[in-house]
């Protein structure tokens, strides 16, 4: 062969070797997105930051804390409004510091005091997805606009510094490999104490008290420790896979709310493994017993027969429009899909109300919540929907706060946690959006005093001009 003969064939072999790395990067780029779309899963990115009527991931979802609401960002591709000119190293400080691109701060709404434990590579994976397979979506969600003074953003640099741990995932070498995988889920990306741990004044996470339950705007995130009355430790690790992968276990507990959306969009999406690892996780977080329980949530109220021996009789009759009976109610809104005697559906669709952890529970928020605002998710192909009944744009009738407190209480006290009682007062928190924080209160507390001395200052001033006025018109 001759000198170009040589020459044509080694060509030849550089262009086969530069397809050959070109393939295998255009593979090793399919293999990061893949993973970072998974992370984003088990992340639940999408239930916060798509709101109903956007497309994915385009933000302007606006989420209830008691210090205000927050609206969600873009964070799609696009150039001008998400992180499609984030630099990792940018996107980084923003998933894990909590700082954006322009250098302002998010508020811990957005997880990043868990999606801290996220490693470089989770990071980068994440990245990817981000950045080149999402659609850019070029359009501006919603300002926040918190009270003040808690829109001054610059705030959370001393919050940070205070209550950041922004340490990496580091494997317990005297666990499994299972066990570590589910701490870094339930920890990190699946950002569990976010919702389940109280915060202190200050909204920070009481890490002594972690995942022992916590408001979460309307609706109450309860004790899931492996305390067997007040947390779940009486669940076997099936049990809770089984919930985590279709927000329902009989006789037990249904997802909605903020739960609901995570089995939806997340965790019905994760591998048998990562669930498995994340319910060995859980189950072994240290037991924290509520003195007040006595029973366990999961085990309170009976079924009950009183509305079938009331029929025809005065008692479900309401003499009086302003305050209906509560068995008048239920008959008119419940009965149809939990049944008279409260045992719900035969197939379980239509959940028991005894035995239910939304009626057993010391804490009545979620039977509120659910009663205001209803239930509604979609796990492996199948909704699970009960209808709200305290007002929609469509509804013709919806229940006032004290019919609210009304049929609550008659479920509580027929079929579930007899010793508890709503108030007026909680229906219309809840209907609000939840607590308030005393942080919030106080800030507004401080706002109303600076307006008075503010005010008293001006009067001062005024009445010594005055005062001066009438002295020279004397002296003239």
């Amino acid at each position: 062969m001759g000198s170009s003969g040589h020459r044509l064939g080694a060509l030849l072999i550089g262009f086969a070797g530069f397809l050959a790395a070109d393939t295998s990067h255009a593979a090793d780029t399919a293999a990061v997105i893949d993973r970072g779309a998974y992370l984003a899963t088990a992340a639940d990115c999408g239930a916060c930051h798509t709101a109903p009527g956007r497309e994915p991931f385009a933000g302007g979802l606006p989420i209830s804390t008691p210090l205000g609401t927050i609206y969600s960002t873009n964070i799609t591709a696009s150039a001008e409004f998400g992180v499609g000119r984030y630099t990792e190293e940018q996107f980084s400080r923003a998933l894990r510091r909590g700082v954006r691109r322009d250098g302002a701060n998010l508020y811990p709404a957005m997880p990043y005091t868990s999606y801290a434990k996220f490693t470089e590579d989770d990071v980068h994976a994440l990245f990817v997805y981000f950045t080149r397979a999402v659609k850019a979506v070029d359009h501006s969600a919603p300002k926040t606009e918190l009270p003040f003074p808690m829109n001054i953003r610059l705030s959370m640099i001393g919050w940070n510094l205070l209550f950041l741990n922004s340490a990496a995932f580091v494997p317990d070498p005297n666990q499994s490999a299972e066990w570590n995988r589910g701490a870094y889920l339930v920890q990190g990306a699946a950002h569990c104490s976010t919702c389940h741990t109280p915060r202190g004044f200050l909204m920070q996470e009481q890490t002594s008290r972690a995942l022992s339950g916590a408001s979460v705007g309307p609706w109450y995130a309860p004790n899931i420790t492996s305390d067997p009355t007040s947390g779940i430790g009486s669940w076997t690790k099936d049990d809770l896979v089984t919930y985590l992968r279709t927000g329902h276990l009989s006789g037990m507990a249904q997802a909605a709310g903020s739960m609901g959306e995570a089995v939806e969009h997340s965790f019905q999406h994760l591998t048998a493994s990562d669930l498995e690892a994340t319910a060995v996780y859980i189950k072994s977080v240290p037991a924290i017993h509520d003195p007040s329980d006595d029973a366990s949530r999961f085990t309170a109220g009976r079924q009950s027969s009183e509305l079938a021996t009331l029929r025809g009789r005065d008692g479900v009759k309401s003499d009086n429009g302003a305050d209906p009976a509560g068995a008048l109610l239920f008959a008119g809104n419940c009965v149809s899909c939990h049944s008279a005697e409260g045992q719900g559906s035969k197939d379980g669709y239509y959940p028991s109300l005894f035995h239910n952890s939304a009626t057993g529970a010391k804490n009545a928020t979620n039977l509120i919540a659910a009663i205001l605002y209803g239930v509604n998710r979609v796990t492996v192909g199948k909704q699970a929907f009960m209808p709200g009944f305290g007002g929609q744009p469509t509804d013709a009738n919806p229940l006032n706060d004290r019919e609210i407190m009304a049929l609550g209480n008659y479920v509580l006290t027929h079929y579930g946690a007899g010793g508890t009682a709503i108030t007026e007062r909680q229906v219309a928190e809840v209907r609000s959006g939840g607590p308030s924080s005393p942080l919030l209160m106080l800030a507004r507390g401080g706002i109303a005093a600076a307006a008075v001395v503010v005010l008293l200052g001006i009067a001062f001033v005024l009445f010594r001009r005055r005062k001066i006025v009438s002295r020279s018109a004397a002296a003239s």
